[in-house]
């Protein structure tokens, strides 16, 4: 009786996580749903943007500052959160590959989210630690913080080489849909890759204010739409993997509860044939 009452604990206290988790996987399979919204308009502003840059360098390339910056600012985008699997350890051999073929040799990383400062607290090139957001309208909180922490920088190194690492999936909007992997894009100088590209119009775009004003101003434009870009890619394949992760946590604990369940069961029948012997036996006993 003791040992069943004790699998039959254990097997209510595995009931009460697997609700728990299924919970959570829910959540974060609604907030995939939010993110992909929000991630369809953004990744068409970044378009807009970027047709317009490729267009404006092709007539004034000469406003493109130098392609190397002073320092390498590597932003790390990891989880706030755990039950993702390996979303944050994968991000350090992606990023040492990038470091190695940039030839950076004292790059300054800033680790975003909880999760990957923890994985990464060791690491003596980590300059700032930033909390990563948990739910899509906690981005522009972080979108701040990550704006507050490089203007920090610029005013001890006025130019920077701005890389991003983050999660993206195979195909944009589809988490997964090829294999998910970690992205790289750098963002300062930002509009490189436009100089070799011919303007698919005949005359230069017509101008209120000087071109190295314009270019700073698209720049900053283009940085707020692109970190927003990215932050939501990221919690997107971090909320996908996420349902990955608590759905198998959950069909094993599903599982572990059926085979729990046989135990008491044939424990409870050998208690049920254990008490008819008893009772047969005290019936010969009257006899």
């Amino acid at each position: 009786m003791t040992r069943r009452r004790t699998l039959e604990e254990h097997r209510h206290n595995l009931g009460e996580i697997r609700g728990i988790m299924n919970s959570m996987k829910t959540l974060a399979y609604i907030e995939t749903r939010k993110l992909a919204r929000f991630l369809d308009s953004q990744q068409a502003m970044v378009a807009s943007i970027e047709a317009m840059a490729a267009d404006f360098v092709s007539f004034f390339p000469e406003t493109l500052p130098a392609d190397e910056g002073e320092i390498a600012v590597y932003l790390l985008v990891g989880s706030e959160r755990g039950f993702c699997g390996n979303f944050n350890e994968s991000l350090l051999p992606a990023m040492e590959s990038c470091v190695a073929e940039s030839n950076h040799a004292q790059p300054m990383l800033v680790a975003i989210g909880h999760k990957l400062h923890t994985t990464m607290e060791t690491d003596s090139r980590v300059i700032a630690h930033i909390d990563g957001a948990n739910v899509v309208e906690e981005i522009e909180a972080v979108l701040a913080r990550i704006t507050q922490t490089l203007l920090t920088l610029q005013t001890t190194y006025p130019t920077l080489s701005l890389f991003v690492l983050y999660h993206g999936g195979g195909q944009p909007n589809q988490p997964g849909g090829d294999e998910q992997q970690v992205l790289m894009q750098k963002l300062l100088s930002p509009f490189q890759r436009y100089l070799d590209k011919k303007s698919d119009y005949s005359h230069a775009p017509i101008l209120n204010i000087a071109p190295a004003d314009f270019l700073l101003e698209l720049t900053d434009h283009y940085l707020f739409a692109v970190l927003h870009e990215i932050l939501y890619t990221s919690l997107m394949e971090e909320n996908h993997r996420r349902v990955q992760h608590l759905d198998g946590a959950v069909q094993h604990l599903d599982d572990k509860e059926n085979e729990l369940s046989s135990q008491c069961n044939a424990l409870r029948q050998e208690e049920i044939i254990e008490e008819i012997e008893v009772i047969l036996l005290s019936a010969e006993s009257l006899m």
